[in-house]
């Protein structure tokens, strides 16, 4: 893997006459289906909709080697401890996911290693790590923040304290083992231990020991493992009891300070823990006037992932960047970024996100392509990007960035124009086609291939600026719809000449060409995996919406990520292609069954990618299936692309802006329904303006209100809602007409503000 890696549905007529096939599966009721795009009678009995048996969050797929932040929004210094409670620095890409040059880890003298029991944060929005570390005769717990006071600056802070597993008390020699490819020295100076860097002098540690110790020593041996140099420091031997814990407090300064910048606050741990338990409990993970109310499990993750996104977030070169993570991936990616900036937007961040726009914007060269981590070959870049900015601008209401960018814009279209000259002369089935050139797919498959995922996503980026260009009379932009017809027509055509068979139940389209060399490898366990890759489909799906519900190669693929389900949500569908899970991946297809009316497959695969965060609220990009053998880890943690999509989703299930139509409420299940607590959101945006939903129950479990109310914007084609939430049905509405077609209840969609009751 290089180092920009990531990571009624029945047949119907292609414009070239051919038809394909593919199992079929239908939405729960025929009114969720999305009305711009009716769907095709279906020609058989459907099958019946595969369900997971998951309906709470617990964790039971978390990773085992895991990664969580505890620095803060902004913050340059991206401070990470593991799931044994060692911190890591200075992440090298070239040597691997977990290869961290400078490792600080804790542990107690003596035989036996101590087992980790426990690693919790204080709360979702507080990055105070605990993790408890445990052996027969006494548990150490480990209190792990960051600071950043004026007079010292950035520092990551380790309260370790020692308590007796039983009544007696136990003497103890703590241990902080060093891992390191540089060179260093222990020493003390007065009652302080220190570590410093041999060249150069730099201070890598301060400690200072409280309680009881038995001497003022601190000891060290220093052994060489390959080109590391690991080194042991020895702690004070002390007393540990019931009533006096042993603690010792670690500091590590971040910002190149001298040990006579922080050695002060050696003194004082509680305080430090004090102010930055004060500095979180007055963060929100809202910027007002948005505010969302979600009760339960849900919400934890919200506020988490809220924290999560802002943590990574940090100026680059002058420019504010939504990055995607801390380590291999602490940089711009455009497709990722897509989703982020629309997360942040819906928490309010309306100028950040605009910033983090202008810096996508800023990766364009001169022939109009925008570069970015991708790399020049993600041609698909340059269209995302013009799709962040149509969505930017309907969450603002404000067009004038597309005015201003216009030039731009004109642009990049021509660049992606262009593109299928430049593939007809590659004389690959590609340029046959009339799609765009080889490129890097991404998502599972490296290297320049014949592949479809940038002429996929270069659809829905050109539908989007296309129709933009039109509505705001920017004839130049408008020509783009132009183009996405042309480009359209096309890959219809191919796409009857590129559909396989799924083992003799469905037709699917794969991502790269039947033409691909990787098809015809002698062992079959090399060969692609037909779900390789498929993200760039699942967006054009949704939020793209280029393809109708009864489009052969989106039932294809819907029942493709059905067949290969694992653990709650589809499997092997990226970099790993064996024996593992694209965490993140799964609410990409939630989305596409939410936009298809299928609520319960959309919650039941949304609770399955929540299953597989960490305890700590985040996600590692891939990961081993719970009982691989050969699957592996790949990708950053936490990844915040994985956060956005926690964000995004929960807002959809209550408001989900589909075309020029509102559906509300079109994600709410049992499980919603179960917790029986009030959901609400403030000024959160949409297309047709701001709007307020409260969601709560009726007194005694009679039933729920809806209050809605929408602020200035444009008027949706339609509004609509379920008829049926669980056991309840509407009963009646104050301040809005209804018209009731079977399931769903379609309002007037000038109404601005009415409520909405079911009941028994």
């Amino acid at each position: 893997m290089s180092s920009v890696n990531r990571r009624q549905f029945l047949g119907g007529a292609l414009a070239t006459g051919g038809t394909l096939t593919s199992a079929l599966l239908l939405p729960e009721a025929a009114a969720q289906v999305p009305v711009q795009h009716p769907a095709t009678p279906p020609a058989s009995t459907p099958a019946p909709e595969v369900r997971t048996q998951l309906t709470s969050v617990d964790f039971r797929y978390a990773p085992v080697l895991r990664q969580t932040a505890f620095c803060f929004p902004d913050d340059p210094h991206k401070s990470l401890i593991n799931e044994s409670g060692q911190l890591l620095y200075g992440y090298d890409m070239e040597k691997g996911v977990f290869f961290f040059p400078l490792k600080f880890s804790f542990a107690l003298y003596g035989m036996q290693q101590a087992t980790v029991t426990e690693q919790t944060l204080e709360s979702p929005s507080i990055p105070i790590v605990r993790t408890v570390l445990e052996r027969a005769d006494a548990v150490m717990t480990l209190t792990t923040f960051a600071t950043n006071h004026a007079e010292e600056g950035r520092v990551d802070n380790v309260l370790m304290e020692i308590r007796p597993a039983k009544d007696k008390p136990v003497r103890v020699t703590p241990l902080v083992q060093i891992s390191t490819v540089k060179e260093c020295d222990l020493g003390t100076r007065e009652k302080d231990m220190v570590v410093t860097e041999r060249e150069g002098g730099k201070l890598l540690l301060a400690g200072r020991v409280y309680g009881n110790p038995s001497d003022g020593t601190v000891r060290g041996t220093i052994f060489d493992v390959d080109t590391d140099v690991s080194k042991q420091l020895t702690i004070h031997a002390g007393v540990a009891s019931g009533d006096a814990p042993y603690r010792a407090f670690f500091r590590f300064p971040q910002a190149g300070q001298k040990l006579e910048q922080i050695a002060a606050g050696l003194d004082s741990p509680d305080h430090h823990l004090e102010t930055v338990r004060e500095f979180w409990t007055s963060w929100s993970p809202f910027h007002k006037p948005a505010d969302w109310t979600i009760p339960g499990r849900e919400g934890d993750f919200v506020a988490a992932c809220a924290r999560n996104i802002l943590q990574a977030r940090e100026m680059k070169n002058g420019k504010l960047t939504f990055q995607v993570g801390p380590t291999c991936y602490r940089g711009l990616w455009v497709v990722d970024g897509n989703f982020i900036l629309e997360a942040a937007r819906y928490l309010g961040y309306n100028k950040e996100a605009i910033e983090g726009l202008r810096t996508t914007w800023s990766k364009q060269v001169a022939s109009g392509q925008i570069i970015a981590a991708g790399g020049p070959e993600h041609y698909k870049d340059t269209a995302i990007a013009m799709f962040t900015l149509v969505r930017q601008c309907e969450l603002s209401q404000d067009w004038s960035l597309l005015h201003d960018l216009e030039p731009e814009v004109v642009h990049a279209i021509d660049f992606l124009d262009s593109l299928r000259a430049r593939a007809v002369t590659e004389g690959s089935a590609l340029g046959r086609y009339g799609l765009l050139p080889k490129g890097f797919a991404d998502g599972g498959f490296d290297g320049t291939r014949n592949e479809f995922t940038n002429t996929l996503w270069t659809m829905a980026g050109l539908r989007a600026i296309g129709a933009a260009g039109e509505k705001q009379n920017l004839p130049a932009v408008a020509l783009a719809s132009q183009v996405f017809q042309e480009l359209y027509a096309a890959f219809e055509k191919a796409a009857v000449q590129e559909m396989r068979d799924y083992e003799g139940q469905f037709q699917y389209l794969p991502m790269i060409a039947k033409e691909d060399a990787a098809w015809n490898l002698p062992d079959p366990w090399d060969r692609p995996r037909p779900q390789c890759a498929q993200w760039a489909l699942s967006h054009t799906i949704f939020p793209g919406r280029v393809f109708a519900p009864a489009h052969p190669v989106l039932r294809g693929h819907v029942a493709l990520m059905q067949a290969v389900r694992q653990e709650g949500v589809p499997a092997e569908t990226g970099w790993s292609h064996h024996e593992a899970v694209w965490t993140y991946n799964a609410p990409f297809v939630a989305e596409v069954y939410l936009w298809l009316g299928m609520r319960q497959a959309a919650h039941d695969t949304f609770i399955g990618f929540l299953n597989h965060a960490s305890p700590q609220y985040c996600w590692r990009e891939e990961q081993p299936l719970q009982d691989a053998l050969v699957g592996s880890y790949v990708g950053d943690m936490p990844h915040n692309w994985a956060s956005a999509e926690c964000i995004r989703y929960i807002r959809h299930i209550f408001a989900l802006e589909d075309g020029q139509d509102l559906r509300l409420l079109a994600g709410i299940t049992a499980a919603e329904l179960a917790l029986g607590k009030r959901h609400s959101f403030e000024a959160s945006p949409t297309r047709f303006g701001p709007i307020d939903m409260n969601f709560e129950p009726l007194d005694r479990g009679r039933g729920w209100r809806l209050t809605f109310r929408r602020d200035q914007g444009p008027d949706p084609a339609t509004v609509s809602v379920q008829t049926t939430l669980g056991k309840y049905r509407l009963s009646g509405g104050d301040g809005v007409r209804m018209n009731r077609q079977g399931a769903t209840a379609m309002l007037d969609p000038s109404a601005r503000q009415w409520t909405l009751t079911w009941a028994v």
